[in-house]
């Protein structure tokens, strides 16, 4: 049963160096066009699905859906709230950049429905910002936070650290001073080359060098250490939040529950299947109109592939996963989940954790989870 909505939206003023997400720049963009696509394609996503359970939360993903008209936002969600109705107390997250241009639309973004955002404030330092190819300033950052906690019940900020030469000094300071905003959740990456960026290019080149993996564990372990003493513990790999502020909606991921997705590039899952939209912006319109929503994959997923993907996502999480819970929900055994060994071996290293059948990651072993997975994740379970 899907009960939470992603809607993408793939246009951004400028492209970050580092981000390797589904986003594009366009001089001109046809609202009205892409308004009538999106509500297509929602509706067309409510069709197909077997059941209309009332949404429990929305998410605007980009892209920068700051950018969008606060109208075509408030259209966006009459038609799902009419399509599957909205569960008392709905989350509507809709992230943004925090410019001043986009903060001046807060009160109507508030006005149309949203009760939730996620600023990619990135750093506190100008200098790390004209790094990261930002937009912003760090003042005017702060300033948009703070209108954001005038218009929104709940704020998320996005950090990005283990940049090139940080010190634990230099990350500590910032820390502080961000978690000293107020805001209840935080989402604090550590820089990543991803391969289809200009980062990955800079760095073929020689124009910087990426922090190496121990500093970067260090600053791995002083964010957690930070952020639970100040009441935002880590309840994901990346993220941070005080109790009951966690977000709904990304917890719908991690615990692989169904979602739908719509708009260019996102992905769902719903009833088994996988669903892909097609990313450029300029195909998905064409797909819209020749077919009646913007899919180019919806894919039957088989037991153990959902298994695979729910183990793969739910270890993420501090409260890691019930495989005996999985084994029933999926109908694989429960023998299969988890290398029996290499669970024993990592246990006994500290980097897991077991309680019964709930299993996880413990605080240590989360800087190697990508390296955890490959070992502990049975590969029969991963290729079948």
């Amino acid at each position: 049963m899907a009960r939470s909505l992603y809607i993408h939206w793939p246009f951004c003023l400028a492209k970050c160096p580092y981000c390797d997400f589904n986003s594009h720049v366009r001089e001109r963009t046809d609202m009205s066009a892409w308004e009538a696509a999106l509500l297509a394609d929602m509706r067309a996503e409510h069709a197909a699905a077997h059941s209309h359970e009332p949404l429990d939360s929305i998410f605007f993903g980009g892209g920068t859906p700051s950018l969008m008209p606060p109208a075509l936002v408030a259209s966006l969600l009459n038609e799902a709230e009419r399509l599957w109705g909205f569960a008392p107390g709905i989350e509507i997250t809709l992230e943004g950049n925090p410019s001043s241009v986009e903060a001046a639309n807060f009160a109507d973004l508030a006005s149309a429905g949203i009760n939730r955002v996620s600023l990619g404030v990135q750093s506190l330092r100008d200098d790390v910002l004209k790094f990261l190819g930002r937009l912003h300033g760090a003042q005017e950052a702060l300033e948009a936070v703070a209108i954001a906690q005038k218009h929104f019940a709940r704020v998320s900020i996005d950090l990005i650290y283990a940049r090139p030469d940080q010190t634990p000094e230099d990350w500590r300071q910032e820390l502080s001073e961000a978690l000293a905003l107020g805001t209840s959740h935080m989402s604090l990456y550590q820089l990543t080359i991803e391969p289809t960026t200009r980062f990955a290019t800079d760095v073929r080149r020689g124009v910087f060098d990426p922090l190496e993996d121990d500093p970067a564990a260090d600053l791995f372990a002083l964010t957690r250490e930070m952020t639970a003493a100040a009441g935002l513990p880590a309840y994901e790999i990346s993220n941070h939040a005080r109790r009951g502020e966690e977000s709904r909606h990304n917890l719908t991921y991690w615990r692989y529950l169904d979602y739908h997705g719509i708009g260019p590039g996102a992905h769902g899952r719903r009833d088994g299947i996988a669903t892909l939209r097609h990313k450029k912006p300029e195909n998905f319109l064409a797909a819209v109109t020749k077919q009646g929503d913007g899919i180019v994959e919806a894919r039957q997923l088989g037991r153990r592939e959902q298994a695979s993907e729910a183990l793969l996502m739910g270890l993420r999480l501090t409260e890691g996963v019930d495989l005996g819970d999985m084994a029933r929900r999926f109908d694989v055994p429960a023998r299969l989940l988890v290398d029996a060994k290499k669970r024993d071996l990592y246990c006994g290293l500290g980097l897991t954790w077991q309680d019964g059948e709930r299993f996880g990651v413990t605080d240590v072993g989360m800087p190697l989870l990508d390296a955890l997975l490959g070992e502990l994740v049975p590969a029969e379970l991963v290729s079948s």
